[in-house]
């Protein structure tokens, strides 16, 4: 069975837990910061996306701990999770490189241009 297509979503959630676990308003700030605003993510959402994640084997849970009087619950990567990352970023990167040569921003063409 073909994997889904990974939305940008969760690629930035995944990519928001790469260097650590982290707990919901955490995940929804990083998302922010590394898509420099262009993912913005509403709690409810963003549970949406942790469960299928989670579903799908990507993220589990790492622990909870009590924070003002309620529960966060952080998540961490899994093994597949890193890898799923890693696979998307380079798909990405790759899409990004035939998008450049086609604009005639890289490669010989790129100089000559103009």
């Amino acid at each position: 069975m073909a994997a889904k297509p990974m939305t940008g979503q969760a690629f930035f959630v995944l990519a928001a837990l790469a260097d650590g676990p982290r707990h919901g308003y955490g995940i929804v700030g990083e998302v922010a910061d590394l898509s420099h605003g262009r993912v913005k993510l509403k709690i409810g959402g963003l549970y949406g996306v942790l469960d299928r994640l989670a579903s799908e084997g990507l993220i589990e849970p790492d622990r909870e701990e009590a924070h003002d009087g309620r529960l966060r619950r952080y998540y961490r990567l899994t093994r597949d999770g890193r890898r799923a990352l890693a696979e998307e970023a380079e798909l990405r990167a790759s899409t990004a490189r035939v998008v450049r040569v086609r604009l005639g921003l890289t490669g010989p063409a790129a100089g000559a241009a103009g």
